[in-house]
């Protein structure tokens, strides 16, 4: 076998350590992949974590904001040369706090090269992906009050096009691996979508008390915690069916999903057992806990039956919350 060539061998180094440095739980999910779809799913998050450092970045105007998204887009599309994105963006933020995100749009010329070397079906299911998140999160950026999203539609809607979209770029490079997975997945394409959205409600549970502190509330108007945690708990049902499709000899792919999917419930189940809090680190898992569950999975990931129980187990406090909900109505 011929050896790959040392740019490409760097630029996997460099995918790998700055994965490491931007998101601990992506760091511990995604090596979990086969090796191939280890690459593309560590890439597409680093995309989508450069279109979170535009949109999050306080000091950006809403035209900056534009402006920025839309070179991406076309970097990512080959339209323009890269750095003709990179210069502008990391001169609008020279000041950025956060020095990781900061080196990842620099190294954006890195992480487009990995980008450019996948096959032609999963550069369009990424720039899917990279094209609906960024004009979403645009969209809903001029929605950003203390009062919430107008109603319960446009808060799936939003949870769609920040994590929504991601389960269905996944199902894509999923069932281009596994066959028999594409076919489980036929006419129940609908269940990628509720795994994005059940990850994204919990952060946005999570997440709340920072959220209102900076003047944000991205729960919709007139939902208290505990019906925003039904509305989660079926997603979490729904998000269930989509893994158990996965065929049991893709385990690397099953446990993936089970890991994130198990954390998000063991995080709503702390959640339920409080009425209010005001930090997310209040209802952060340990570290204990989250490589306990890690290695659980390494058994867990083999039975469809153990994964229902756990999750029917660590959602007790959701369902009793939910009991009182509905006594109280």
């Amino acid at each position: 076998m011929s050896m790959e060539p040392a740019q490409f061998q760097a630029d996997m180094a460099y995918q790998q350590s700055i994965l490491t440095a931007v998101s601990r739980t992506f760091a511990l999910t995604i090596p979990l992949l086969p090796q191939r779809l280890e690459s593309v799913v560590g890439n597409t998050y680093l995309l989508c974590r450069m279109i979170d450092t535009v949109e999050d970045a306080p000091k950006l105007s809403i035209q900056d904001k534009h402006t920025l998204s839309r070179l991406f887009l076309k970097a990512v599309q080959g339209e323009i040369p890269v750095m003709d994105f990179v210069k502008p963006c990391l001169l609008a933020l020279e000041n950025h706090p956060n020095r990781d995100e900061y080196e990842l749009i620099a190294n954006t010329p890195t992480v487009l090269r990995i980008f450019h070397r996948f096959s032609k079906d999963e550069q369009a299911a990424i720039s899917r992906c990279v094209d609906i998140m960024s004009q979403g999160m645009l969209r809903f950026h001029e929605k950003q009050t203390l009062l919430g999203l107008r109603d319960l539609a446009e808060f799936e809607e939003y949870c769609y096009v920040v994590a929504g979209v991601v389960g269905e770029m996944l199902t894509s490079v999923f069932a281009a691996h596994s066959a028999e997975f594409a076919r489980a997945i036929q006419g129940r394409e609908s269940l990628a979508v509720s795994f994005g959205q059940a990850l994204q409600m919990t952060n946005i549970l999570k997440d709340s008390p920072e959220d209102s502190a900076r003047g944000v509330s991205w729960k919709p108007q007139g939902f208290s915690q505990r019906a925003l945690l039904g509305i989660a708990d079926q997603k979490i049902t729904d998000s269930m069916q989509y893994i158990t499709l996965i065929p049991k000899n893709e385990l690397g792919i099953r446990r993936f999903c089970f890991l994130a999917l198990g954390l998000a419930v063991l995080t709503l189940g702390k959640i339920a057992n409080r009425d209010r809090f005001g930090s997310g680190n209040e209802v952060k898992l340990s570290r204990k806990t989250v490589w306990l569950f890690y290695y659980f999975t390494q058994l867990a990931a083999h039975s469809d039956f153990l994964m229902r129980q756990f999750c029917a187990l660590a959602g007790r406090p959701i369902r009793r919350a939910l009991r009182a909900l509905t006594a109280k109505t």
